[in-house]
């Protein structure tokens, strides 16, 4: 089986696993299918998700030109509490700006490598703790933009870690936590404008990944200095791909590379 499409974050269905997706111009591969099989990944060129030129890709997906440029790589993505839409202030573009910001975000905690806080639009629960590898999540508050989301995730920042460490969620060295008693031991630091929306009675979510076989020492696939590569699929986690002899691809960080895939048994 032959594939051939730019890279962009694979899509995900909730399920006991969850299913992954790489989704294609023209075509698209169900990637739990194909566990346990070789797989060969060749680099072809880069193809920015703006502006579609062969272009090196800077960060996101996108050239150095369009990820200063367009309005979905402002900082307020990576920093939420930079947000400004809901004082009607633009930062690059007020129009697309409104739309994702003033939407209803979550505050949540998860547990992919330890537990962590962070922010997502509600409408990526629960795609958004799947991308990031997390067997348990648990939501503190619905807040109705995002300013407020970011604000209180800087507030809980001082109690909590903010960052997963990718290695050790590879591996699966993770411990179980009571969300639900870590959600009520940060609710006092929540900001007071955040306060309100608290959320009182949710039960944390678990989550179980495609993973056949763990890497013990983790290698990292890096695309631009690697362009050709062949190995046994072994599991699928956050958005990386595990293969047998521990080398770890990061689909996601390699969006904007255009690529060839053959699978074979």
């Amino acid at each position: 089986m032959q594939y051939e499409g730019v890279l962009r974050k694979m899509q995900t269905e909730i399920g006991s696993p969850i299913q992954y997706y790489m989704v294609f111009e023209n075509d698209f591969l169900n990637v739990n299918q194909i566990l346990d099989k070789r797989l060969q990944i060749n680099f072809i060129k880069y193809q920015c998700l703006n502006c579609g030129e062969d272009r090196p890709i800077f960060r996101q997906g996108f050239c150095k030109n369009c990820f200063f440029e367009i309005p979905s790589a402002g900082d307020w993505i990576m920093r939420p509490e930079l947000s400004t839409a809901h004082l009607d202030k633009e930062d690059r573009d007020l129009d697309y700006e409104k739309k994702v910001q003033l939407q209803p975000h979550i505050v949540y905690l998860a547990n992919s490598s330890n537990i962590k806080v962070g922010v997502t639009r509600k409408t990526q629960v629960p795609t958004r703790w799947i991308d990031q590898g997390a067997h348990e999540a648990i939501e503190i508050v619905e807040v109705p933009n995002r300013y407020l989301a970011g604000i209180t995730e800087v507030a809980l920042k001082d109690h909590i870690g903010d960052k997963t460490n990718w290695r050790t969620m590879l591996k699966n060295e993770v411990v179980d936590e009571n969300l639900v008693e870590w959600r009520n031991k940060l609710r006092q630091y929540i900001p007071e404008e955040a306060a309100e929306y608290f959320i009182e009675s949710n039960s944390e979510t678990n989550l179980e990944f495609p993973v056949l076989q763990y890497p013990k020492k983790v290698k990292s696939l890096n695309l631009s200095k690697t362009p050709n590569f062949d190995g046994v699929l072994k599991g699928i986690k956050g958005q990386y791909l595990i293969f047998e002899d521990d080398t770890v691809f990061n689909v996601r960080g390699s969006e904007g590379h255009f690529v060839g895939l053959d699978v074979n048994s």
